[in-house]
């Protein structure tokens, strides 16, 4: 989801964009696609895209895991970090952000290193463990509903390789994780896996004011 506009200055985050990676232009085509819908905002912020581009490449990573794509933003700038013969699995639930997706990674040429699995996230997490994937990824990128951060989080530490990484958009919620009044199961799902995160001895983690808000947090065992 893209980031609380109140966290940085549209002036700041344009110079920051502006000399960082540049977009590929399918990327940039399916940004502009997605700003004009009023569900756009579920789409994650450019400067995390090159953030997980980074992380992709600076791992080596092989096998990077999506849970929520959207509309594909993300993943392409993922599966562009890989290696021809790496492979990104995304879980999306529905079927025609899936479809949008599929036509991006298409566009782009690297449909082939993606496998998009249909499906609530919870099954499709199990799926992967119940075929052997456990200790297989090497980046897990979480981005879907907020109430089961804490479950996604869980399979994803038994998904990642010791020294794996996960990250996770939207750990500021707007804002809404620091106000004592917000009790809706969207932010409580949010504050959760914040303190999961930090009081598992497994996890080494922080929260960045990326976006919306990143969490990385490396897989120490």
């Amino acid at each position: 989801m893209a980031r609380d506009p109140t966290v940085l200055s549209e002036a700041l985050r344009a110079y920051l964009i502006e000399h960082s990676l540049p977009e590929h232009p399918v990327l940039r085509r399916l940004r502009e696609e997605a700003a004009i819908r009023p569900e756009g905002v579920m789409q994650t912020a450019p400067e995390q895209g090159r953030l997980l581009h980074l992380l992709v490449r600076a791992l080596g990573a092989r096998r990077v895991l999506e849970v929520g794509v959207y509309t594909g933003y993300s993943s392409l700038w993922m599966a562009l970090a890989l290696p021809p013969d790496g492979r990104l699995v995304a879980l999306e639930k529905d079927p025609g952000w899936a479809a949008e997706a599929r036509r991006h990674w298409e566009e782009a040429g690297v449909a082939g290193r993606v496998e998009l699995r249909l499906g609530d996230a919870r099954a499709g997490l199990d799926a992967l463990l119940e075929e052997g994937h456990a200790g297989r990824f090497d980046l897990a990128y979480v981005d879907a509903d907020k109430e089961s951060y804490p479950l996604y989080a869980e399979c994803c530490l038994a998904l990642l390789r010791p020294g794996g990484l996960l990250a996770v958009d939207n750990v500021l919620w707007g804002g809404r994780v620091a106000d004592p009044a917000a009790r809706d199961p969207a932010t409580e799902g949010v504050r959760a896996l914040a303190r999961q995160l930090r009081d598992d001895p497994r996890w080494l983690p922080v929260l960045l004011p990326v976006g919306d808000g990143l969490a990385l947090a490396l897989k120490l065992a």
